[in-house]
């Protein structure tokens, strides 16, 4: 499939954002921060320096992931299958049996949730207080639906699904899930 051309373009920008509002000491992408190991090759030179500043800002460290199983030096930063950080550990995917508290990606989950009447869509956070499965920062990512058996089988239990809005982060209990033709009992 053809990749759109802004979609780099695009994450740095949000990224750029999102570091001068929070100012962060550590960066930890959670893999699949590149489509693929031809990124570099892809990449304008003005946008490859852009990246480089960002890396070289901080702390970071890139998560391998089943896309970018080894990210190119080229982007700055240390490349690491996974890392502890305190009580949490930072993956790629998710692992079904854990004694820390874990930060993945990979499934980039999406949600449909009820309220009064009206929904709410689009990517989410999901978490259970001790697992959180985060949505994808890309401008160009797809995602799994909550309800689908690979994300429910992390959450056994109850869980909350978390929107990020322009101003504040919205929470939902699971029982708000409005389940997809896709999504599993």
């Amino acid at each position: 499939m053809p990749l759109p051309p802004y979609d780099t373009i695009a994450t740095a920008d949000r990224l750029t954002l999102a570091f001068d509002r929070h100012q962060p000491v550590s960066v930890i992408c959670l893999g699949d921060s590149f489509h693929d190991q031809a990124a570099p090759d892809r990449i304008t030179p003005v946008l490859l320096d852009r990246i480089r500043s960002l890396t070289a800002r901080f702390e970071w460290i890139w998560i391998t992931g089943n896309h970018d199983p080894a990210p190119d030096p080229v982007w700055g930063g240390r490349a690491v299958a996974e890392i502890t950080k305190g009580p949490l550990v930072f993956r790629h995917q998710a692992v079904s049996i854990t004694g820390h508290g874990e930060v993945s990606g990979h499934y980039h989950p999406k949600a449909r949730v009820g309220l009064r009447g009206s929904t709410i869509s689009g990517a989410c956070f999901v978490t259970d207080g001790r697992r959180l499965v985060m949505p994808a920062f890309g401008a160009f990512t797809g995602g799994l639906d909550v309800g689908s058996r690979e994300i429910k089988t992390l959450f056994p239990r109850r869980f909350e699904i978390l929107f990020r809005g322009p101003n504040r982060i919205s929470r939902f209990p699971d029982s708000a899930l409005i389940p997809s033709r896709h999504s599993f009992a």
